[in-house]
This record gives C-alpha cells, sequence and structure tokens, in this order.
C-alpha cells in the first residue's frame, strides 16, 4: 500500500497501514481444523457449551500462532493458553454468584493486573489480555457447566491447536529436530548479507534494525531449546558456535555500516553461503578473498574465516557446554554464567530494565486497563445487563497500551466489527441447518493467521468466530446488537483512554527509553574498560543487551508518536533520543573493532565523561525534575584520535534538545 502523504497526521494515516507477510498455509490449515470442527463436535454430539469453548480456546490460541520454532510455540502459545483458562476459572466463578454491579470492581482488579503485566514483555502482555478477554467472557456468557468444567473446555481447544501446530507445520529444512533453529539463525546470516549489500544507501540503519531482530529470534530459539533440555547435544551446541560465529561477523559488519563506504556485492557472498549451508547441510564452499584495508573490513574478513572454520567442523569444539559449563548464546556466556574470575569493574553499571510490574509504568498500564474495562462493564450493565459482556470484551481487545495506537486499533475495530457481522447475517440469510455457525467459524479460523496484517481483518475474523459461539449458545439475534454495543465500546475507550494521565506516553515510553539508554551506557562502558587480547564475551553479551532495549523502546516510541494526544507538541521525540542511542550503540561497535586493532585508547576520564553523560540522559528521563543534563552533554569534548567516540561525543549533543523538553 502507498504511503499516506506528509500532510496526513500520522494517527490518522495508522489506520490504513498494511503489513506485507508471506501468507502462512499451514497455520490457516491448522486455523480452518479448530474452531469449526471443534464447534461442530460439540453441537452433533448434544454439548454445544463444551464446544462453544472448546471453540473460543483454539481461537484465542490461534491469535499467537505465529512463525517460528516448535519451541517457540509451545512457549507463546501455551503460557496464554494456561491465562485463559484460569480467566475462564474466574469469570464462571463470578457468574455462579450472579449478575450484579459487584461484577464491576472484579474486572477492574484483573483488568488492572492483565495491563500491569503489559510491560513484562510480548508473550506475558498476551497472556494477561486473554485472561482477562476469557474472565469477561467466563463471567457473561450463559453456557451451563461447573467453572472448573468450563476452564477445562477452554483449554482443550487451545492444546488441540497446539497439537495440531505439532503435526501442521512448514516442510523442514535439513537439521532434524534442529530444523527450526537452523532456519532461525539461517536468518541471520541472510539478514547480515542484506545489511552488507546496504552498507552506504539510505537504507543501511533499516537493514541493521532487521538484522538485530535476527539476532534476537534466533537467540530466543536456541535458548528456548536449551530451557527445555538442560543438557545440550552435540549438535546444539555446534548450532551455537554458529550462532556465536554469526555474532562476531555482526559486530564487524556493524563498524562497516558506520564506515559508510559501499562495499563489493562478493562480500555479502560468504552470509549467503553460511546460510544455504544451515540449511541444506552441504558445505558453504569458497569463500571471497581477504581485504585489509580498513580495521573493520579486516576485522570482518577474519570473523568470516573463523566462521569457515566453525561451519568445517562436524562435532562442537566447546566441550563446556557438554560438561554443563557456560552455554553459547549469541557468541557470548550469559550474565548469569560469567567466569569466576571475570568480574566486572568497580565502575561496572549494573543496567535495570525498569519492567517490573510494580512500577510507574506497570501502575499507568494498569489503571488505564482496569478503568476501561470497569467503566464499559458499568455502562453494559446499566443498558443491556442480559448481554453486559460484549462491551468489556470488545474495551479488552482495543485500550492494551502496547498493541498499537489506541484510535487505530478503535477505528480498524469498529470497521472490522460491521463487516464480520453483515458477513455473518449474509451467511445465515443464505445458509440453514445446524452446522452453518460450525461453517462460518471454520472460515473464521482459516482468516485469522492471514489476517495478521492488519487489525481490522483480524476483527473480521474474530467477530465471525465469535458470533458463531454465541449463536449457538442461544443468542441468535445478537448479530445487529454487536454493532451498537461495540460502537458504545470504541467511544468510551477513546474517552476513557485519553484522560490525561492516562494518555501521557511519557511513563509508558519512557521507562523503555530510559531502560535503553542504561543498557548502550553499560555496553559502552564495557567496551572502553576491555583490555586488548581480553575475553570479548562480556562486550557482546551487552551489545546484544542494548539492541535488544533498543528495538523495545524503538516500537513503544513508534506507537506513541501514532497516538492521537493533544498536547503532542509538550511531549518529547522519543524517536530522536532512541535513533541517537542506536548511532552510540553503532558507534561504540565500531570503536571496539579499531580498539582491538590499535586505536589510541580514550583516557580514563574521557571514558568515564561519555558514561556519564548517557547516564545523566536516563536519569532526567525516570526523574523528569533532575538538572543537568543537556549542560553536561554540552561539556563533551571531541576525543582525540578515535573519530567513532568523538561520533558518540556528537550523538549525546544531539540528544540535548530532547533532555531539556523531558
Amino acid at each position: 500500500m502507498p504511503r499516506a502523504p506528509r500532510a496526513v497526521p500520522t494517527w490518522l494515516a495508522h489506520p490504513l497501514r498494511w503489513q506485507r507477510l508471506p501468507v502462512p498455509w499451514a497455520a490457516v490449515v491448522r486455523g480452518a481444523l479448530c474452531a469449526g470442527p471443534l464447534l461442530a463436535a460439540g453441537v452433533a454430539t448434544g454439548h454445544p457449551a463444551a464446544g462453544v469453548l472448546a471453540g473460543l480456546g483454539s481461537m484465542l490460541a490461534g491469535v499467537n500462532d505465529r512463525p517460528g520454532t516448535r519451541r517457540r510455540g509451545i512457549v507463546h502459545i501455551g503460557l496464554p493458553a494456561l491465562a485463559s483458562a484460569f480467566g475462564m476459572l474466574m469469570g464462571a466463578t463470578l457468574q455462579t454468584v450472579g449478575a450484579g454491579w459487584w461484577v464491576v470492581p472484579a474486572l477492574f482488579a484483573v483488568g488492572f493486573v492483565s495491563g500491569a503485566g503489559s510491560v513484562a514483555g510480548p508473550v506475558r502482555s498476551n497472556a494477561g489480555m486473554q485472561m482477562l478477554a476469557s474472565t469477561v467472557l467466563g463471567a457473561g456468557m450463559p453456557l451451563s457447566g461447573a467453572p472448573w468444567l468450563k476452564a477445562l473446555y477452554l483449554l482443550a481447544g487451545c492444546l488441540w491447536l497446539l497439537l495440531l501446530r505439532l503435526v501442521f507445520h512448514p516442510p523442514r529444512p535439513a537439521g532434524g529436530p534442529l530444523s527450526g533453529e537452523r532456519a532461525a539463525v539461517a536468518t541471520v546470516f541472510d539478514a547480515l548479507a542484506d545489511a552488507l549489500a546496504a552498507v552506504g544507501g539510505p537504507g543501511a540503519e533499516a537493514a541493521r534494525r532487521r538484522l538485530t531482530a535476527a539476532l534476537d529470534r534466533a537467540d530466543e530459539a536456541l535458548r528456548l531449546r536449551r530451557l527445555l533440555r538442560r543438557r545440550p547435544r552435540p549438535g546444539e551446541r555446534l548450532l551455537a558456535e554458529r550462532l556465536a560465529a554469526a555474532t562476531a561477523l555482526c559486530e564487524a559488519s556493524v563498524a562497516l555500516l558506520w564506515e559508510a563506504r559501499p562495499l563489493p556485492d562478493r562480500v555479502a557472498e560468504g552470509p549467503r553461503r553460511f546460510a544455504e549451508a544451515l540449511r541444506t547441510g552441504r558445505p558453504p564452499g569458497r569463500l571471497s578473498a581477504p581485504d585489509t584495508g580498513s580495521p573493520a573490513r579486516g576485522a570482518f574478513d577474519r570473523a568470516l574465516l573463523d566462521a569457515a572454520v566453525v561451519f568445517a567442523r562436524t562435532e562442537p569444539a566447546d566441550a563446556a557446554g557438554a560438561d554443563g559449563g557456560p552455554a553459547v548464546i549469541s557468541g557470548a556466556v550469559r550474565p548469569d554464567e560469567r567466569e569466576p574470575g571475570r568480574a566486572p569493574g568497580p565502575e561496572a553499571p549494573r543496567v535495570r530494565r525498569g519492567r517490573g510490574m510494580p512500577g510507574p509504568a506497570g501502575r499507568d498500564y494498569g489503571l488505564r486497563v482496569g478503568l476501561c474495562i470497569a467503566v464499559s462493564a458499568a455502562v453494559a450493565l446499566a443498558l443491556r445487563a442480559e448481554h453486559w459482556y460484549w462491551l468489556p470484551a470488545t474495551a479488552t481487545f482495543l485500550v492494551k497500551p502496547d498493541l498499537g495506537p489506541l484510535f487505530s486499533r478503535t477505528v480498524n475495530r469498529f470497521a472490522g466489527t460491521v463487516a464480520g457481522v453483515l458477513v455473518f447475517a449474509a451467511a445465515g440469510a443464505l445458509l440453514d441447518g445446524w452446522w452453518w455457525p460450525a461453517l462460518v467459524a471454520g472460515a473464521g479460523g482459516a482468516l485469522l493467521p492471514f489476517a495478521t496484517r492488519h487489525f481490522a481483518l483480524q476483527t473480521v475474523a474474530i467477530t465471525l468466530m465469535v458470533l458463531s459461539f454465541v449463536h449457538v449458545s442461544g443468542d441468535p439475534q445478537a448479530a445487529l446488537e454487536r454493532i451498537v454495543d461495540t460502537s458504545a465500546a470504541c467511544a468510551l475507550v477513546l474517552v476513557v483512554g485519553h484522560l490525561p494521565r492516562l494518555a501521557d506516553p511519557r511513563r509508558r515510553v519512557g521507562h523503555r527509553v530510559t531502560a535503553a539508554l542504561r543498557a548502550t551506557e553499560a555496553y559502552l562502558g564495557e567496551v572502553l574498560r576491555t583490555e586488548p587480547g581480553h575475553d570479548r564475551g562480556e562486550r557482546l553479551v551487552r551489545r546484544r543487551a542494548a539492541y535488544r532495549a533498543l528495538g523495545e523502546a524503538r516500537g513503544a516510541a513508534e506507537t506513541a508518536a501514532a497516538e492521537l494526544v493533544a498536547a503532542r507538541g509538550r511531549n518529547p521525540d522519543w524517536l530522536t533520543v532512541v535513533t541517537a542511542a542506536e548511532r552510540i550503540v553503532d558507534a561504540a561497535t565500531a570503536c571496539a573493532v579499531r580498539l582491538d586493532h590499535g586505536a589510541r585508547r580514550p583516557t580514563p576520564q574521557e571514558a568515564r565523561r561519555l558514561c556519564e553523560a548517557l547516564t545523566a540522559m536516563a536519569d532526567a528521563l525516570e526523574d523528569p525534575g533532575r538538572p543537568g543534563p543537556p549542560a553536561l552533554a554540552a561539556q563533551i569534548p571531541p576525543v582525540p584520535g578515535c573519530a567513532t567516540l568523538t561520533d558518540v561525543a556528537a550523538e549525546l549533543e544531539h540528544m540535548r534538545g530532547f533532555a531539556g523538553a523531558a
């Protein structure tokens, strides 16, 4: 879809954005075999409530059915499934007491916990959202059965989709049980080749971000493999060593990106050969001749040679992993498995991620979600007590602040609901018999994996399935009422969600930007402290942590930039500081490569002043009343003999306006 003209505000253009993604055919097959067949089985056997609950569970699981390894699917589907079953247990227990106004404070409490968990990462955020949705549906939908039995049926539907994921999956590449993990590591080499091809061009920074995302996915895939199997097998250790080789290549490639000199096409051929070798199991073949024209190019060619040595081995060289010693994760020893003699220096900073639920960001998230759910439930009980659950259920999928801009989600939710209701009404007019709601639910389940590219399309799929469940549960005239209920829910969420304190992105985004700045400062300090010839494991760990925190901060900043905020001019430009911090990490990586090759090391005073400026910037975000960061940034001088650290100082100077706004 072509981009909207610049004259159109971001908050107004965002609802039209469409992601271009490949069609996940295996997930489409799984979706078609879940909600529809489960609902049909329940109706055919005379247990419609069981069919509705199992279909509802498979629908909630289908929202989390995304591409990735099997172990990633177990975690990303399984944990929200358990939360959904717990929410159904709570909601069904509330229903046994009887509908009343006391439901409002109960849903506020569940909504607060659900919203506060959003700061803890995407998996726990999805789990919290589905726990809240299943609590509302369990308390409001008129289904027979004991609370524990309803929760069991819901969990069974989730597990049915998870079982299908283990059966219906894309064709395996070469590699047997490690095929998914091999594909994830191969994607890193592909992204690395794309980044090298983009060096010196306008898409270099975007290519580096895609490379960082690929590293995060590969790191997660291997970490999940290790968590579910404590003693890594030789094949797993060998694959971890190949990911470590990719990490070393990425460090040198970031230095090449920073130099911004276009590279010959043959430079990208090496990583592409490694990616093909991972997918096919064949040797990578001949690599390009080395070139030592610059420290970064020399470091890249040495890392390329080291990677070739790793790929030539058929057995891992990491003997420690076999004995339960430190495991190679992204080319480095994990921070909690540091060698006894490798303690950080006295000035080593502690990275505070700021992701705890009790923090200010968690409280604001929880307050926003809890208040929206409570208000929508109260209004629904006043207007239509017999079918009150639709309003708070709609608000559940709208109000979570980490899932996208509120205005954009509201517009798409309304449009998708209207379209889904019209399609369902047309199907009811054309079809007859007990089986047609199951057919519509199956069509919605098949559409759901494809619909992840746009929220309105995802809403259409969910609306078709939910209306099928409601029709079977004994409310055949509910379709048109849902448009009115959805309109009311959207209006309530827009009003309550944009209250001044709840809509202020300073805490919602600031805590992630603060964590990114502290991780950046930790990595910069490690680069400046590491002596030549010393083990680079800790440096690589901190670099990966910095890029991961920056990726989270950028996502939060982009969402905040697309929000409908009346006082936007008085809010800081979060993307400015995130971009500057990304460039600082890139410059520090280039500096590390040059220092490894004999460049003049900065004095302790120069290093301290650079790190203190970043610390002061993070402190200013954490405590907006604290003075000093602009002056500190202004006092950073050029660093003689080290151009990349001079670039760091320049980026810190670029943050002055942001620090003043914060």
